[in-house]
């Protein structure tokens, strides 16, 4: 997942709810119980900051996820699913309910980035075996701190299992970041194997730490996240040695004309609806003194309005094409791993405000714009319903205009996927009364859309 937490639009304030929730006794136990595990859940992010994984490789994570799921007892506890992916089912034994399935995501994979962030549990982590590799390693996104607060949140839902009025599903994903390219995995690939055939959630929740103010809520009513697809452009020439550049076909002026093509395909789609294409990594095959075969382009798309992918894509499929043949060389387009728009229905973002409210303080509850980032999560919405939200954990401030700016004296704003990274320890508690909260609200029936 890549974020911007500066977004395309506007942050306002969210208006003061005038009828709030009526304060339930379960709620002061969650919260107490949540304090209880700060201290645990912020170990737990910090071995697994210590010790990330890449997509499809998360043994070691998903071992510990599983040995804290099965020590709590729950009701069931599978592994494997989608390569390592883990998933506890905790059955409530309270009354009521009408039979509501509150399924809790987190993410469990790390990324190919250098560990700058300073702290003492900084990762050192190599994978010399991974495609493409050796890379560093590191939770340069958070999804080290999404992990250790799911399973925080995990401790305090079994602690009130006999006032749970249905079923909580804690689900564990791995490669939200996307798997190699020969491989499959992440969301979709957890459905296809049947994860939640038995319950079927009735909704989903997650979260995703962001560079807001620490314990700040955001939410946006709409396409939390663009619609995204992984693009390879494989360009083809003949190889030849560098001294006779006529004898051959060079792809390499191929590949520059892709890329400087890139910058007129906005001007070729509508303007008011944010797309963006990007080439992150050109491998080509080649020495200094030889004209490869071979030059290939990675990179993404990103459409904040799904319906435009498909467009974007003809287009980028017929410059790099055409691009290829005005230098006598081919040109083959794939799209790999797409991904839907995160979606916040409004009625589910209506149903969830109180809830997000109460526990991070009405205050600190605001409406963020888009971002081009993406997150399979959207995988889970769509199907079942539910809401996807930020939670901030850096050392900032909003502006006048809603926006986060750095804080005086604090460690600045850093963006996900970026090696100095960092999210705040003391604030992971928030995020496990988020889900443990919502989960509650939503099985006892308090956090359902309208109609």
């Amino acid at each position: 997942m890549t974020h911007d937490p500066a977004a395309t639009d506007p942050v306002r304030p969210a208006p003061i709810p005038t009828d709030p929730v009526p304060t339930d006794p379960v709620h002061a136990e969650l919260d107490r119980l949540a304090e209880k595990t700060a201290a645990q859940v912020i170990a737990w992010r910090r071995h697994l900051h210590r010790h990330p994984e890449l997509s499809n490789r998360e043994e070691g994570t998903a071992r510990l996820i599983a040995g804290h799921l099965r020590a709590l007892g729950l009701d069931e506890v599978r592994t494997g699913i989608a390569g390592h992916g883990v998933v506890g089912v905790l059955r409530g034994t309270a009354a009521g309910g009408d039979g509501r399935v509150a399924a809790l995501r987190a993410d469990t994979d790390a990324l190919p980035v250098r560990d700058l962030c300073g702290e003492d549990f900084a990762s050192r982590v190599v994978d010399a075996d991974y495609p493409g590799g050796p890379f560093p390693v590191s939770h340069a996104c958070g999804h080290d701190c999404h992990t250790a607060m799911l399973m925080g949140a995990a401790t305090v839902l079994a602690g009130v299992r006999d006032r749970l009025p249905g079923t909580v599903v804690l689900v564990f994903q791995p490669a939200e970041e996307g798997p190699p390219v020969t491989e499959t995995g992440g969301a979709l690939a957890m459905v296809e194997a049947g994860a939640f055939v038995d319950p079927v959630p009735t909704m989903a929740f997650g979260m995703h730490v962001t560079p807001y103010p620490k314990g700040y809520v955001g939410y946006r009513v709409g396409n939390q996240y663009g619609a995204s697809v992984l693009v390879r452009i494989t360009l083809t020439g003949r190889q030849v040695h560098g001294s006779t550049p006529w004898q051959g076909v060079d792809p390499m002026p191929a590949a520059g004309a892709v890329l400087t093509g890139i910058g007129q395909l906005y001007r070729q789609v509508s303007a008011f609806d944010p797309v963006t294409v990007t080439i992150g990594h050109v491998e080509d095959v080649g020495r200094f003194n030889i004209i490869g075969e071979t030059v290939t382009l990675w990179g993404t798309v990103r459409c904040a309005v799904e319906s435009d992918m498909a467009e974007v894509r003809d287009r980028l499929r017929r410059l790099a094409e055409h691009s290829a043949a005005a230098y006598g060389a081919t040109a083959e387009v794939d799209y790999l791993q797409p991904v839907p728009p995160v979606h916040n229905a409004e009625p589910w973002v209506t149903a969830a405000l109180p809830t997000l409210r109460r526990v991070a303080g009405a205050e600190r509850v605001t409406e963020t714009g888009a971002t081009l980032g993406y997150d399979d999560v959207s995988e889970f919405i769509a199907r079942f319903g539910g809401l996807y939200v930020m939670l901030g954990v850096q050392d900032a401030v909003l502006d006048a205009d809603g926006m986060p700016v750095p804080e005086e004296g604090g460690r600045g704003l850093v963006t996900n996927h970026h090696p100095r990274f960092y999210a705040d320890d003391d604030t992971l508690v928030t995020g496990v009364r988020l889900h443990a909260h919502v989960a509650y609200d939503h099985l006892r029936g308090a956090l359902l859309p309208a109609g």
